[in-house]
């Protein structure tokens, strides 16, 4: 069992580390963010649909799957507990699977978010003087977020694999998928809107997505997870307020 918790480890690892290998040479083939065409063009760097969700994906399995891996390992550990007293089990993809399939839809709100930006920006340029102060604004609301009680509880499922699975247990393939829904639910209640300021710092930040993923395994693993949860939305609540007052320190406008 200990040799099969390893691989699962190793496994998901090795798929985070393929991942962010991919999003650093994507990151080298696209025009740095400072300067990316006004419009449409410009949130989601020219990609059609289907790219840009790929490699959403990519990057949500590049920053997401170490901080998900103690989640992941103990729904494995009780597959195995199963199969080894002859019941029937469900392949560990299959969750991790249903996890991700939360964040690729976000991905797609993500899309068209950026697209009606792009419109917008296209119909009303004088949109665009503004949109540095917008993008300060976006940093104040995630750092408030930080504070909410939503935020505290999804929090608390997400540091609690044991208790999620437990009380979310559903048997079977569907019951499965259902689970990873459940927990790519909880994640995403928990991270939403440190995903969203990657929009104003540069989607494909690569620094600025490094810290995001350090801040979620932090805060998700830590014993100190909570204070640190806490601690960021009082940095994030004043450095977007110093933008909103001077937008030419945002680093896209650099």
């Amino acid at each position: 069992m200990a040799r099969q918790r390893r691989a699962i480890l190793a496994a998901l690892l090795a798929l985070s580390a393929v991942s962010w290998a991919v999003v650093l040479w994507q990151a080298g083939t696209i025009r740095p963010a400072g300067d990316m065409a006004s419009g449409a063009d410009g949130l989601t760097m020219g990609m059609i649909a289907p790219v840009f969700l790929a490699i959403w994906v990519v990057m949500m399995a590049a920053m997401m799957l170490p901080s998900a891996a103690p989640m992941i390992l103990m729904f494995d550990a009780i597959q195995a507990g199963r199969s080894r007293q002859g019941r029937s089990t469900v392949p560990t993809s299959v969750f991790v699977g249903g996890y991700l399939v939360v964040w690729a839809a976000f991905g797609v709100v993500a899309y068209a978010a950026a697209l009606l930006a792009g419109w917008l920006s296209d119909g009303w340029p004088d949109l665009a003087t503004i949109a540095p102060r917008v993008g300060g604004a976006v940093i104040v609301a995630a750092g408030l977020y930080q504070l909410t009680p939503l935020k505290r509880a999804c929090l608390s499922k997400c540091r609690t694999p044991t208790q999620f699975v437990l009380s979310s247990w559903r048997d079977g393939l569907v019951g499965t998928l259902r689970m990873g829904l459940g927990h790519g639910a909880y994640c995403l209640g928990c991270c939403w809107l440190l995903f969203v300021i990657l929009f104003p710092l540069g989607i494909m930040n690569v620094a600025a997505m490094a810290v995001v993923a350090l801040l979620v395994l932090a805060e998700k693993t830590l014993p100190v997870g909570r204070r640190i949860s806490q601690l960021v939305g009082v940095v994030l609540v004043p450095v977007g307020l110093v933008i909103v007052l001077l937008p030419r320190l945002l680093p896209t406008t650099m």
